[in-house]
């Protein structure tokens, strides 16, 4: 028999509704026109009718393409009046042991504490590892920009600098003048009750020159700039641009690291200078108006309760602190992988890893200098 004669389903409900179903169910002719489409609206009206009669005898040519069609009409199971010819019959019978077929189930992997600290370990060891390999091309970068500086990434720098110190001074001059009014105020109310009033400027000189003025820029640093950096890398690498500069030998050390490690460094002492004076104008517009003491004998004062040395100890966390902020913020952006989500994950690490750091590095600075500056 032919078997280009086109799919048929016709309803006849004299006494009960039967569908007969006819021609060459094959994916050839269901795909024909818009075929599968009449087929598809006559069987939906045949999913309603429960007790319905099928008649597939008139099937010329099924595949199971077709078979699936009315399995998927019959709601993945037998009609209760089915008539079929034999030789179709091995279709369906395959159409019911899939459906039976329970889903395989994947196991989830069970990782032990050993496996999962072991994990964490060789996690920890990786990023040192990438971490060592961006400082050592970081020197080497360094060494050609000192033997050739007029050929270094001047722009990039000048406009990194920008970017990180004097787009910044807004955000850290009004918290550095909110740190110095609240410091200033609860400190009045301790230092009055003792008549120790003149005290103040020394516990304010010291406690943000040396301590405050460092950790407010850097936590704001850290946060704004440091986040921008990994953001850019990671763009950059969802974009394949590093991949396009790569081509094009273009080094992303020279032109992308060095520049930014290098306005970090030399932006942040700034930020600090910067930061301290709007602190230290903060804490004398809060004792000027608790405890009456005049700006112009603050500034008096200020010399003598604070020494010199404890300005470079400040500065000296400064550049030190921009060193760590903008390596991590780099290598946290070159390691993000090409998707969204390692960008917002990577942002994110670098940003806590960043103020971790630099609170730590703090501390160390704490222990070296605990003898020095008072």
């Amino acid at each position: 028999m032919p078997i280009d004669i086109p799919p048929t389903l016709t309803i006849s409900t004299s006494n009960e509704p039967v569908f007969t179903a006819a021609g060459a169910w094959v994916v050839n002719a269901l795909t024909h026109g818009d075929r599968l489409k009449q087929l598809s609206a006559e069987l939906s009206k045949a999913m309603v009718l429960n007790n319905a009669q099928w008649d597939l005898r008139q099937i010329n040519n099924l595949d199971h393409v077709g078979a699936q069609t009315l399995w998927s009409a019959w709601g993945k199971k037998r009609p209760k009046h089915l008539i079929m010819q034999p030789a179709h019959e091995g279709i369906f019978e395959r159409l019911e042991l899939v459906t039976a077929m329970p889903l395989p189930v994947v196991p989830k992997p069970r990782l032990t504490r050993t496996m999962q600290l072991g994990a964490v370990v060789l996690g920890f060891f990786a990023h040192l590892l990438s971490f060592s390999s961006l400082l050592g091309q970081l020197m080497l970068d360094l060494g050609r920009f000192a033997q050739r500086p007029w050929k270094g990434p001047w722009k990039e720098l000048s406009a990194n600098i920008y970017r990180m110190g004097a787009q910044a001074l807004g955000i850290t001059a009004l918290v550095g003048i909110l740190i110095g009014i609240v410091l200033s105020y609860l400190s009045a109310q301790q230092l009055r009750a003792f008549g120790g009033d003149l005290y103040i400027v020394n516990l304010l000189g010291m406690s943000i020159i040396r301590e405050l003025g460092p950790m407010l820029a850097a936590i704001l640093v850290a946060g704004r700039s440091g986040s921008a950096i990994t953001a850019q890398l990671g763009v950059m690498r969802v974009t394949e641009e590093l991949d396009a500069m790569r081509v094009m030998g273009i080094p992303h050390g020279f032109r992308l690291i060095m520049p930014k490690v290098l306005a970090l460094v030399i932006a942040m002492p700034l930020l600090i200078i910067w930061t301290d004076i709007m602190a230290l104008i903060g804490g004398m517009i809060s004792a000027e108006a608790l405890l009456g003491m005049s700006p112009a004998f603050f500034i008096y004062k200020l010399p003598d309760a604070v020494p010199l040395l404890n300005y470079w100890i400040g500065l000296g966390k400064g550049a030190t602190f921009g060193l760590l902020i903008a390596l991590i913020a780099c290598h946290f952006g070159l390691r993000i992988e090409p998707n969204t989500e390692s960008l917002g994950r990577g942002t994110t690490s670098s940003v806590v890893i960043s103020i971790t750091v630099v609170i730590i590095a703090d501390a160390v600075f704490a222990i070296i200098f605990s003898k020095v500056g008072y």
